[in-house]
């Protein structure tokens, strides 16, 4: 008899009290759900066993990664579904622990065991083993290596020919291209770029701003990565570009940086790495290395406060496969953080939006050459790169999480002469 999918629609919404808004269709052929709903299938028993012994985010993960779970029709609607059913239910939810006191959610439970198997698969390759976030110089190496390794000619699939891996902004309705060469040139009039100064680019990727900064506004730069890749890559672009004698590319540390003073410095998408604990220390080496008036510009991806700023949280699945050792924190702490490293901090601009907007963009790059995505990397990594850019662009349209970029000023103490315009945002 084909019934796997009934079973598994009535023991999922018996867990969570609520309804399942996604059909399912099983490995035995059933199926069960709304008729016109996106469909999650389960393509054999190894997912229900994945989420049997990892119940929740990661379990889901683990499946969707080593292709044992699927979405057939809209993938940012079925997403949309499950994070309104897991996620975003609130105090009303039926928690699972109070689900399992039930005798009849047990006992299909036990049913479940027995029609998936008692022994949980491997996880998949492209997990990384969970460990303590230290954010050391090696560790932090480590998972920028994760990341960012995962091969130059996957990342021009996913990025396109602007090879920026940051939000774009969004003026008009542009290519993806345009927004990011706009984004780039917002930064270089924030930071009041002029010809013969010098920029710190930290965390420069594949070189675009470095690039930028020099071309269009004739600084020198030194962009600094902690991957091998990116710095490959970029120094290639520079070098077609005819920029060698003013943009270096150096695989080092920030924390290694000793060559200050700098005019200005960009860090963009970069900061995310640098967790709670080492985020006064990164403020203050970024201060030591600005000349006094000089600006920072710190493009950083942020989370809503928690009543309990002091328990951390992490993410499963971008700690297990996307960005390990990665932390958010709310704007304000960001910008706390820079006053007490000495920064004044001059504005604040959320472009939450634009980074929608980009997510969406690079699915689409991604969906359009798949088989070739996969044959780049391989057929789990491609299903990470989907899954997480299609519901990080849902949490930003959502204000799950927001992006901002905070110019601040090494404000001399003695003159307190900032050198920024009298008019707010002169740059625009």
């Amino acid at each position: 008899m084909q019934d796997a999918a009934l079973r598994l629609k009535s023991l999922v919404e018996q867990l969570l009290g609520a309804p399942l808004p996604l059909r399912i269709r099983a490995w035995d052929g059933s199926e069960a759900g709304p008729p016109a709903a996106p469909v999650l299938v389960v393509r054999n028993r190894r997912a229900v066993r994945r989420l049997l012994w990892k119940p929740g985010e990661l379990g889901l993960a683990r499946a969707w990664v080593a292709g044992d779970l699927g979405v057939e029709g809209d993938l940012y609607a079925a997403l949309d579904l499950m994070s309104g059913l897991l996620w975003e239910r609130g105090e009303d939810a039926r928690g699972v622990g109070e689900a399992l006191r039930d005798s009849e959610v047990r006992a299909a439970l036990r049913g479940l065991v027995k029609l998936a198997g008692p022994l949980p698969p491997a996880p998949p390759a492209e997990e990384v083993r969970r460990r303590r976030h230290l954010h050391t110089k090696r560790s932090d190496k480590r998972a920028i290596s994760h990341h960012y390794d995962v091969g130059n000619d996957f990342y021009e699939i996913v990025l396109g020919p602007s090879m920026v891996y940051s939000c774009a902004y969004w003026e008009d309705d542009g290519s993806l291209e345009d927004a990011q060469r706009d984004k780039l040139e917002l930064i270089a009039r924030k930071l009041d770029l002029k010809p013969g100064q010098r920029l710190l680019d930290v965390g420069c990727g594949w070189g675009s701003m470095a690039i930028h900064a020099a071309r269009e506004h004739g600084v020198s730069v030194v962009g600094v990565t902690l991957s091998q890749e990116q710095a490959a890559y970029a120094r290639k672009r520079v070098a077609d570009e005819g920029l060698t004698d003013r943009v270096e590319i150096r695989v080092q540390d920030y924390r290694d940086v000793t060559d200050g003073p700098y005019d200005a410095i960009s860090s963009i998408g970069m900061a995310e790495h640098v967790g709670a604990e080492r985020y006064l220390e990164y403020a203050e080496t970024l201060r030591r290395l600005l000349r006094p008036g000089g600006r920072l510009l710190n493009h950083q991806i942020a989370r809503p406060p928690r009543r309990d700023e002091s328990a951390y949280s992490v993410d499963e699945f971008i700690d297990a496969y996307v960005f390990p050792d990665g932390e958010l924190a709310p704007v304000g702490t960001t910008v706390t953080q820079l006053e007490r490293a000495g920064f004044e901090v001059r504005d604040v601009e959320s472009i939450r939006e634009h980074y929608a907007l980009t997510l969406r963009h690079w699915v689409a790059n991604l969906e359009e050459q798949w088989t070739r995505a996969v044959r780049l990397t391989s057929p789990g990594r491609a299903r990470v790169w989907r899954l997480y850019m299609a519901a990080s662009a849902l949490a930003f349209e959502h204000n799950r999480i927001g992006v901002n970029q905070v110019l601040a000023v090494r404000t001399p103490e003695a003159s307190g002469a900032s050198g920024m315009p009298l008019r707010a945002r002169d740059w625009n």
